[in-house]
């Protein structure tokens, strides 16, 4: 019985350690503009809200979405505001993203699919 609670403590410490690392890898990517690696995280249908854009896409849409959108808005910073979890056990992250052409607040939601977290939905609105 020790034994089966030292397993399962250790592999909730894996799983913290690795969402961290995905919040770490996705914040990163918004920070240099990397939609690419982004996009390597969308789930296979991804709800998009982003200037010029807002609705369900598949994937390679919402990629190349992200891409025309980091051409006009090239990042110069990105600061997390707050990362939290949800009742089931989703995990969201708030930020800011300052480009060249003004300050962007974002949003993303990552769903557990299968053991791995993705992103289900990106929200990126201009500051007023």
């Amino acid at each position: 019985m020790k034994k089966l609670i030292l397993t399962l403590v250790a592999m909730f410490g894996m799983l913290t350690f690795l969402i961290a690392d995905i919040h770490t890898d996705i914040n990163a990517s918004m920070k240099s503009g990397n939609y690419k690696n982004i996009a390597g995280y969308f789930n296979t249908s991804v709800e998009l809200n982003i200037p010029g854009a807002d609705g369900l896409y598949s994937k390679t849409q919402a990629e190349l979405l992200l891409k025309d959108f980091f051409s006009k808005n090239a990042p110069r910073n990105y600061v997390v505001k707050h990362d939290g979890v949800s009742q089931d056990g989703s995990k969201y992250s708030i930020g800011t993203l300052e480009t060249t052409s003004g300050s962007f607040r974002t949003y993303y939601y990552l769903k557990n699919n299968n053991g791995s977290y993705l992103i289900k939905a990106l929200r990126i609105d201009k500051d007023k």
